[in-house]
């Protein structure tokens, strides 16, 4: 089994990470694949990079050369993973939507600790359409930008533990769901200081996109997500 693992941006260090963490949890067998967009912003941190990720993923995805069984949108609370399953005939995973659905599984109520104070609204509103909304006891935000994550690992650690700590003692949450794909590893040191579950969206969405992939389930394509329809589509052309 192959999975494409699409990183939102363009850090191709950050796809690295993303991608090894994926590894780690993936079954004997499946290949991870990491894949970065040529196009778009270094890091995700609001709408109009989301956006813009949400086509450069897409792009990304449909220029891969070779065959593969599932796609996940390694982005917290980013735009586009309805895109992707109109172009896709696989499974299509998004990490926003895997964490909080595992968290359910765990516990009464989860709380995501994610970058900046910026893009929690975009989190909020993804797991609203994903009807996920309903059990999540808050969002916080560490005000650390995607970037710094990468930079200082341990003011990463110190603020992240901070807010989840804050989640479970204030807002009675029950799990914590890391809310940036670039908090990959990070699950140990937060479940430490809580003591309660921590899911990590990478790894919980590779568990869910073998699990699809088994079970030989897909997309349905009879309504909201059927394939594109066949039309001249007029790319932009790169200033010189």
């Amino acid at each position: 089994m192959r999975i494409l693992v699409a990183n939102v941006n363009t850090t191709r260090s950050m796809t690295d990470t993303i991608a090894a963490s994926a590894r780690s949890v993936a079954a004997p067998g499946t290949e991870i694949v990491g894949i970065t967009p040529e196009f778009g912003a270094e890091s995700v941190e609001g709408n109009h990079e989301s956006f813009l990720a949400a086509v450069a993923v897409q792009e990304a995805v449909r220029a891969y050369e070779g065959h593969y069984d599932a796609v996940i949108q390694a982005g917290y609370g980013e735009h586009g993973r309805e895109g992707l399953q109109e172009l896709c005939d696989v499974p299509v995973v998004d990490i926003t939507e895997a964490a909080a659905a595992t968290a359910q599984y765990l516990g009464h109520k989860y709380s995501v600790v994610t970058t900046l104070d910026r893009t929690v609204p975009l989190i909020e509103d993804r797991l609203l359409t994903a009807g996920l909304l309903q059990r999540c006891a808050s969002v916080r935000a560490s005000g650390l930008s995607v970037l710094e994550l990468e930079g200082d690992h341990d003011r990463a650690v110190e603020a992240i533990v901070a807010q989840s700590v804050r989640a479970v003692t204030e807002d009675r949450a029950e799990v914590i769901c890391l809310g940036c794909g670039g908090m990959a590893g990070l699950d140990a040191a937060v479940q430490e200081a809580t003591g309660v579950p921590v899911v990590d969206g990478v790894a919980a969405a590779v568990t869910v996109a073998e699990s699809l992939v088994r079970l030989g389930l897909s997309t349905s394509k009879v309504r909201t997500f059927a394939t594109p329809r066949p039309k001249r589509i007029v790319h932009p052309v790169a200033p010189a």
